[in-house]
């Protein structure tokens, strides 16, 4: 089977995927009083509800997805994702600072993460990348260990900024804070967090697809990219930029999500290979699966206390993938493509 036939055929697997968790998403439901799960076309008003979610989930996934390849390939580290390397931390912070400070002024309760929260937690998030990008490096290299190091403690210090904040807000806007810090997806999405997510996952999927050969190009090294005339610096400076507002974009929808942006980009890689023409796509598609099929899944999980939040299921399923590949000879040995 040639390679372009193959490409094709795993596209379609994960467009599949993404379908039959979608299906999944708006059919299955649990009943409250025993716990059961229910398989059916649901009435009018919570179909409205679980198409909302399913809007919600495709577009944070794809954002989630998109934004921890584009990661990878920067920093050329496998390990790489915006929760991981705390983005999602430092724009959950900024976007937290956006609600207080309106509080804080006037004295009076606001919204929490309200409409304009894209561009606070888009400059929360790329100043977490270029500090964890600067702490990072061992001899004026990026060593991948100490990256992860880094976003780590950079990731805990904004948690516990973001947890100081939460005590100064009134009780109600703290108790919405402490759900959406878990994750959410939610069925019925605010239109303009839901728009900006959208757009930006629109213009940063054109662009990266744009310059998907300079990504493959970039990804074997500085050297090698100038030497075939591309220019580095302008493309680490876009992968930034536009990291940073996916990340923020689903961080100000549904929360702090995590290991979604670290497990897509490996999903889309082990069913297509290292080009980027098609990672860019895939890992978008590949995000919005995961993200979608957990929404799904959790709906038919509950301790008496509700349903699983979104971001303890997905850390429960992503981490132990991250501590396998953590202690990977490929990953010793630096074979990883990114």
């Amino acid at each position: 089977m040639s390679a372009g036939r193959s490409t094709g055929w795993a596209l379609i697997a994960l467009g599949g995927a993404l379908c039959a968790g979608i299906g999944a998403r708006l059919l299955l439901g649990r009943d409250p009083s025993t716990g059961n799960w229910i398989v059916g076309v649901p009435e009018a008003e919570i179909a409205l509800l679980r198409f909302g979610a399913v809007q919600s989930g495709v577009a944070a996934g794809a954002a989630l997805g998109l934004s921890g390849l584009l990661l990878q390939a920067l920093l050329r580290n496998p390990l790489a994702s915006p929760f991981i390397l705390g983005l999602s931390a430092g724009a959950g912070l900024g976007a937290t600072l956006a609600a207080w400070l309106p509080i804080a002024a006037a004295g009076a309760a606001a919204a929490f993460v309200g409409p304009d929260a894209l561009l606070p937690g888009t400059i929360g998030a790329v100043g977490v990348l270029l500090l964890v990008f600067l702490l990072g490096r061992r001899g004026g290299v990026l060593d991948p260990l100490t990256l992860v190091l880094a976003g780590t403690v950079v990731a805990s210090m904004c948690g516990a900024i973001t947890l100081l904040v939460q005590s100064m807000m009134p009780p109600t806007s703290r108790g919405e804070l402490w759900s959406w810090f878990m994750g959410q997806v939610p069925e019925l999405p605010r239109t303009i967090p839901f728009w900006n997510t959208v757009a930006m996952l629109v213009i940063v999927l054109l662009v990266a697809s744009w310059k998907a050969r300079a990504l493959d190009v970039a990804s074997a090294g500085d050297d090698e990219a100038a030497s075939l005339g591309v220019d580095v610096g302008p493309l680490r400076l876009g992968l930034f930029i536009g990291a940073g507002a996916l990340a923020a974009a689903s961080v100000a929808l549904c929360g702090p999500i995590a290991f979604v942006g670290f497990m897509a980009p490996h999903l889309a890689r082990a069913l297509l290979g290292g080009l980027h023409g098609a990672l860019v796509p895939a890992s978008a598609v590949a995000g919005a699966a995961i993200l979608v099929w957990s929404d799904a899944i959790r709906q038919g999980i509950d301790f008496g206390s509700g349903r699983l939040p979104i971001g303890v299921l997905t850390a429960l399923v992503g981490g132990p993938v991250f501590l396998l590949m953590l202690r990977s000879a490929r990953l010793r040995r630096g074979d990883w493509s990114c």
